[in-house]
C-alpha cells in the first residue's frame, strides 16, 4: 500500500470514529442510530487497525545470480551478491551462484551473498 493511500485510509477511518459520538450528541437516539453508530465506529477502528498495520509499498526485492568474482584491498567493501546497508529493504532478497569475494588488507571486507551490514 503505497503512503498516500495508507494515509488517506487512516484519515476516514479516523473520521468515521470521530463522527459516530455526534449520533449520540445531536438530539435522542434511537435503537437503529445507536447500532449504526456502532457499526459505523467499528469498521471505523477495523479500518484505522488494517491500514496501521499494512506494509510500506516500496518493498525491495533484490536477486542477484551469477556474480563476478569481488575483491577488496586496503580498507575496501566488496560484496558479489547483494548489499542491503543497516539491513534496509523489507522485501526479499535472494542471491544464487556468486561469485568468489576475497579482502586483503587492513579494514577490508568480502561477502559473497547478502551482505546486511
Amino acid at each position: 500500500m503505497t503512503r498516500g493511500w495508507k494515509i488517506t485510509v487512516i484519515v476516514l477511518a479516523a473520521a468515521g470514529v470521530v463522527s459516530t459520538p455526534l449520533f449520540w450528541l445531536l438530539g435522542s437516539p434511537g435503537a437503529g442510530d445507536l447500532a449504526g453508530a456502532s457499526i459505523q465506529a467499528a469498521v471505523g477502528i477495523a479500518a484505522l487497525v488494517w491500514a496501521l498495520f499494512q506494509p510500506p509499498g516500496n518493498r525491495a526485492e533484490d536477486t542477484a545470480i551469477r556474480t563476478g568474482a569481488a575483491r577488496a584491498s586496503s580498507g575496501g567493501r566488496a560484496t558479489a551478491g547483494i548489499r542491503r546497508p543497516q539491513g534496509r529493504g523489507s522485501g526479499s532478497a535472494r542471491a544464487e551462484d556468486t561469485g568468489n569475494a576475497t579482502a586483503s588488507g587492513d579494514g577490508s571486507s568480502a561477502t559473497s551473498g547478502i551482505d546486511y551490514t
